[in-house]
């Protein structure tokens, strides 16, 4: 069991782009969702003396802006749990057993995300305060996003990305787990830090 480290929940993939698209000039509400194939969840905890890296491989989100509230967006974002990869199947088997996330119980983390704080003088970085779901706890979380820009891809969809950082307690979501080695220092990190990187485009409407 002494090669086995916690994964966090890494959270909203939405949320990077909720501060971006608060500078864009729309006359409406504007949907954006994730697109998978160009965006991640990934993670990074330490395990006994290393840092140990990891992913979620299947997510989805949305962010909804209102341009005439720059300070107010609504963020949606789901990661199906069982879908974490630390490249090491027996480690991945024990992350998804009751020990950790009991992906069997709580098949899914959850983030919701509405209100966009310290926003820069240039409109490229801000704090997005919401609620994170992990094994049926909610805690406030806040995440630090920054705006990367916007472009049309060569299918002609408008696309826009985003980057969010975040550290958090594992234990805070009842993920208490641990072993004690000989000198008496703890196998597993608390504190999880989280990067998501996010491209996002506006649905097309189906034909």
């Amino acid at each position: 069991m002494n090669r086995f480290f916690f994964a966090p929940a890494s959270l909203a993939l939405a949320a990077t782009l909720a501060f971006s698209f608060c500078g864009t000039a729309r006359a409406e509400v504007q949907t954006f969702e994730i697109d998978h194939a160009h965006s991640s969840v990934t993670f990074k905890i330490r395990h006994l003396l290393s840092t140990v890296p990891g992913k979620f491989k299947s997510f989805k989100g949305t962010i909804k802006i209102d341009p005439d509230k720059r300070d107010s967006v609504q963020v949606d974002a789901t990661i199906d749990t069982a879908s974490i990869d630390t490249d090491e199947t027996k480690r991945d088997d024990h992350l998804r057993s009751p020990d950790f996330f009991d992906a069997a119980r709580f098949p899914t983390i959850k983030f919701t995300g509405n209100k966009l704080t310290d926003v820069n003088a240039d409109h490229t970085k801000a704090k997005l305060e919401g609620m994170l779901t992990m094994r049926d706890v909610t805690k406030p979380i806040v995440l630090d996003v920054q705006w990367l820009g916007m472009a049309t891809d060569p299918m002609k969809n408008l696309k826009a990305a985003g980057t969010a950082t975040a550290s958090l307690n594992r234990k805070d979501f009842g993920i208490v787990w641990n072993k004690t080695m000989d000198n008496g220092g703890l196998l597993v990190g608390d504190d999880v830090s989280i990067e998501i990187n996010v491209e996002a485009q506006i649905p097309k409407p189906v034909q």
